[in-house]
């Protein structure tokens, strides 16, 4: 075991990894550069390796270099944002992981693995340059949708379930007020559909609309995308406004708020209690009308059990609460579903399916839909995208649905029923044991002769 880890393998494994690792002793200077980190900088590591970190790195300080504040401190430092400017002139930032190297008690170095979200950066960036231009307070007011206003409103949430009835009423209500709304919901139910026809039914519908998944950016990075930045708040830190600032009068719609990170809920809450902001390396506040709604693709009480959500966040946002139910729980909205699907590819692909089969809504009502409403869209686009067909039948649907399939007894006799219900379990238990005659046999309680005879007798 040990000839496998001489330094050299070691070193070549490293150079494997897609993460930037760098590598310094305790005064600074570079002792080790892998690959990827070389790709990330544009130098080649000959030039690195000796020199001190500052020397490589112009652009950083003792103080905003992760690597020397670690050396200094002695602390680890776990994803923290760091940016600086490589010698292309190019504005690089990573999210590092910094931590110092000790013996006997004595810091002689540290290491530091670095992910690359410059593209990320970027990116966010430009949709908030984008979604500033579109908000921009010196534009005249006009009550003309954008497209980064709230697309659906109560029309686009179908179903006639008495909850799903229940849920449009209470939309209709929280659209009176401004409070605080917690929706929560498995991937797929539609909590989009809601939270953009609350927006949608209150008195802000003219105003802005804007999105950010909670879970799509890095913590720093969120941070400044929520709240914005100042020139010098940090290396490579511009004066650009945040998301609250750009949905002043409007709402703001924070999903899967569960994967924020608890610091960051921390400064949310302060928001919510006093409607101010402070942008990333400011002193001043700014003051701002938001509406928040939130969304938790988990239960709200797993999340704060888990620790995902602070529990006076919760209290704090959850003042109007929406659960959204999974379809497996309002299998009576699927025929209007269905119908509704099928209308909308039709037009989309230009065909013309009439109906599903009364043994496709059984397989369909026997399912289980993990994926929600979403997951019978996309199986019926599938489908109708490539059918020529009026009445979609069960040979349309992918193998994993015809397990669901029931057989009809009416017609059958007692015999026939019998055979057909031995078939299944005999089936079901070789499944379980993969195909052992002798293991399967013994789950049904019946001789390995007599078992091998059924299976011959019903071609199993």
């Amino acid at each position: 075991m040990k000839d496998l880890f001489f330094r050299e393998n070691v070193l070549d494994i490293l150079d494997y990894l897609e993460e930037g690792l760098h590598i310094i002793d305790k005064n600074g200077i570079i002792v080790y550069y892998n690959k990827f980190a070389q790709g990330i900088d544009g130098i080649d590591r000959e030039k690195v390796i000796g020199r001190h970190l500052l020397e490589v790195y112009p652009s950083l300080t003792d103080e905003t270099s992760t690597l020397l504040t670690v050396i200094r401190t002695g602390e680890p430092l776990y994803k923290k944002e760091q940016t600086f400017i490589n010698y292309k002139g190019e504005k690089i930032t990573t999210i590092n992981t910094s931590i110092p190297i000790k013996s006997k008690g004595r810091i002689v170095g540290a290491l530091e693995i670095s992910k690359d979200i410059t593209t990320v950066r970027q990116m966010s960036e430009k949709i908030v340059e984008l979604q500033d231009k579109l908000y921009n307070k010196k534009q005249k007011p006009s009550t003309k949708k954008t497209n980064e206003s709230a697309e659906y409103t109560l029309l686009d949430i179908i179903g006639e379930d008495k909850e799903i009835l229940r849920l449009k009423s209470i939309v209709l209500k929280a659209g009176e007020s401004d409070i605080s709304v917690l929706v929560s919901g498995d991937t797929g139910t539609g909590k989009e559909l809601f939270v953009h026809s609350i927006h949608n039914v209150s008195h802000r519908s003219s105003k802005p609309f804007i999105t950010q998944n909670c879970a799509a950016l890095p913590a720093n990075l969120l941070e400044g995308i929520l709240f914005g930045t100042i020139k010098g708040g940090f290396t490579g830190a511009e004066d650009r406004p945040g998301l609250f600032e750009l949905a002043h009068g409007g709402t703001l719609f924070l999903d899967e708020i569960n994967s924020m990170p608890l610091e960051l809920q921390s400064k949310l809450l302060r928001v919510l209690q006093d409607g101010n902001i402070r942008r990333v390396g400011a002193t001043n506040t700014i003051k701002v009308d938001v509406r928040i709604i939130a969304a938790t693709n988990i239960p709200p009480e797993e999340a704060i059990e888990k620790r995902q959500i602070r529990k006076d966040l919760y209290y704090r946002l959850n003042v109007l609460s929406l659960e959204i139910p999974p379809l497996r729980e309002r299998k009576g909205d699927i025929p209007i579903l269905v119908n509704y699907f099928i209308n909308k590819f039709n037009k989309k692909f230009d065909k013309k399916v009439e109906n599903i089969s009364n043994e496709v809504l059984n397989i369909f009502n026997n399912y289980d839909w993990s994926g929600n409403v979403r997951e019978l869209e996309h199986l019926l686009e599938g489908i109708i995208g490539i059918s020529d067909k009026k009445i979609l039948e069960v040979e349309d649907l992918p193998y994993k649905f015809k397990k669901y399939k029931k057989e009809t007894i009416q017609n059958l006799s007692l015999t026939e029923i019998l055979e057909t219900t031995e078939k299944e379990i005999i089936k079901e238990a070789l499944g379980k044991t993969d195909n052992n005659i002798t293991k399967t046999a013994e789950i049904l309680g019946i001789p390995r002769q007599t078992l091998q005879y059924k299976i011959q007798r019903l071609k199993l």
